[in-house]
């Protein structure tokens, strides 16, 4: 786990994974309240860490390189594991198999009903060489192929609870972009930023720039259907441009014939066509 003034979240974190794993590892990140003190009232091993110059895959390696068993879960302090999810871990971890697990994160935020759902590598094995990459939105999947390993859906499930605070969010949300941006700056080739960065514009209501980097993505991606169905998400939904809209889903159907989204879309923006005849 990486931490920072989290005192009023941890302890129902660590409950919900304690039954489960026999270490943990908290890396602070500079808490000034009792964050550390309820770390280790739970027995766990707290790594002070330097987080001048933000990089949350260094700080995670950091956890990962002192870690002493076969398997990792990373958990964020404002994250809990379903309970009905304990047996399945432990009978994915028995297997031994050289693969790292998504797990479905359910996001619950404040004012709506149904959470929002999105996928994770959280379990993987600990092995030499699977370490993160991003200084923020960190990711270990490349790394894990590249060793050799496999990735597989999973029914893990872990619930996130977004603060309640709208603008501490949005903070969040600009704070993210900046350093996403100097990612870029400083790899312009390094195109797994782009998924975050548009992602980040979306969540901040910024439509025309998600727009433009979801154009970005799908050109240099030009044989992932689902940067071209993106796009046209965009193009349809966003900041309108209904030829370019066919013009994505057609290609997103080019490369996978029958893509069931592309198909619903595509009838979505015929609808909108009938209705909007000056597009």
């Amino acid at each position: 786990m990486i931490v920072r003034n989290e005192e009023l979240r941890l302890q129902a974190c660590l409950d919900s994974a304690r039954d489960l794993v026999n270490e943990i590892l908290v890396v602070d990140t500079g808490s000034t309240d009792a964050t550390q003190q309820i770390a280790l009232r739970n027995g766990a091993t707290v790594l002070p860490f330097d987080f001048q110059h933000v990089d949350f895959a260094s700080a995670r390696n950091y956890a990962i390189a002192r870690a002493t068993g076969e398997w990792i879960l990373a958990l964020d302090a404002d994250e809990t594991l379903h309970s009905e999810s304990l047996p399945l871990i432990e009978t994915l971890v028995n297997r031994n198999d050289n693969a790292g697990y998504y797990v479905e994160r359910h996001n619950h935020a404040a004012g709506k009903s149904e959470p929002a759902i999105d996928h994770a590598v959280r379990l993987f094995p600990n092995r030499p060489g699977y370490m993160y990459k991003g200084r923020v939105h960190e990711t270990i999947d490349a790394s894990i192929l590249a060793g050799g390993g496999c990735l597989h859906v999973s029914n893990i499930r872990i619930d996130h609870h977004f603060s309640p605070d709208p603008e501490s969010r949005r903070r969040r949300n600009r704070w993210y972009i900046g350093i996403l941006m100097e990612e870029l700056a400083a790899d312009p080739t390094d195109y797994s930023r782009l998924d975050f960065l548009a992602a980040e514009f979306h969540q901040l209501g910024l439509f025309r720039e998600a727009t433009c980097v979801a154009e970005g993505i799908a050109r240099v991606r030009p044989l992932d259907p689902r940067a071209h169905l993106n796009a046209g998400v965009y193009h349809l939904m966003f900041c309108p441009d209904f030829d370019q809209a066919r013009a994505d889903f057609n290609r997103a159907l080019e490369l996978k014939p029958g893509y069931p989204e592309a198909l619903s879309f595509l009838n979505t923006l015929e609808e909108r066509m009938v209705r909007s005849p000056s597009h």
